[in-house]
């Protein structure tokens, strides 16, 4: 059994809603651009397909794709927007399940392998991500940096984002690598704030290679950004391509 957080009917109720800054076309167009050119002539799998936000687009460029889900109510999101034939999704968690075929491209967005709490997890998955590939597929993740420079001395919590209608900051646990992003969400106009908070293992970029040696994948390339902006010391986020050997 995965260590993943189950997302509930009333997350997956809203969630497209408070993503649709990141669901816009200037947001989507960069990544899907970044995903179509990897995938080819071949298939995509994502793991953690969630509502369809990347994985449906990405079906109407053209790229056949098909995606696992741990939350049912969030694949049912999704199947109000796309049926079965055309964007299969298996149900079950990302480290383990099996689906039928060979990719030319698994991909995993918007920090979700954070969502697997134990480093096992995380490397089963990029084992699940390599069971799943063609030869001379690609494995790619986008994740955040841990912003650890950012904590002053002696503190455990950092803000990342101060709005009007939300606050966010996350805190630390710097010897199990576990962090808990807490977000306080204004609901509606009458003054009333929703707080949530949801549990993630932060991951170095060089871990991850690691990860990825043991699973038989080689990093090809490390970016900052969809626009293949270069990865450097400052950056706060980073997408990784790893290739199954031929």
């Amino acid at each position: 059994m995965t260590s993943s957080e189950l997302w509930t009917r009333e997350t997956a109720d809203r969630y497209d809603t408070e993503e649709a800054e990141n669901s816009s076309p200037a947001a989507l167009d960069p990544m899907l651009t970044f995903l179509s050119e990897l995938a080819g002539e071949g298939r995509a799998l994502e793991f953690a397909i969630g509502t369809g936000r990347v994985g449906v687009p990405l079906r109407e460029r053209g790229v056949p794709v098909a995606g696992i889900e741990l939350s049912e109510p969030m694949a049912a999101v999704l199947r109000r927007k796309v049926d079965e034939e055309t964007l299969p999704v298996t149900m079950g968690d990302m480290a383990t399940t099996v689906v039928p075929g060979a990719f030319t491209l698994v991909y995993l967005v918007y920090n979700t392998i954070s969502n697997l709490l134990t480093q096992d997890e995380q490397v089963e998955c990029f084992r699940n991500a390599a069971r799943h590939l063609e030869p001379g597929g690609r494995f790619l993740i986008e994740l955040g940096v841990p912003p650890l420079r950012s904590l002053p001395p002696g503190q455990s919590a950092v803000p990342f984002d101060v709005s009007e209608r939300h606050l966010g900051f996350d805190t630390f646990d710097l010897v199990e690598q576990i962090l808990v992003s807490h977000h306080f969400t204004r609901d509606g106009d009458d003054g009333r704030y929703r707080r949530g908070n949801s549990r993630h293992r932060y991951a170095w970029p060089a871990e991850l290679d690691l990860m990825a040696r043991i699973a038989g994948l080689q990093l090809e390339r490390r970016v900052a950004d969809w626009s293949g902006t270069p990865f450097t010391q400052d950056s706060t986020k980073h997408i990784s391509v790893w290739r199954k050997p031929s």
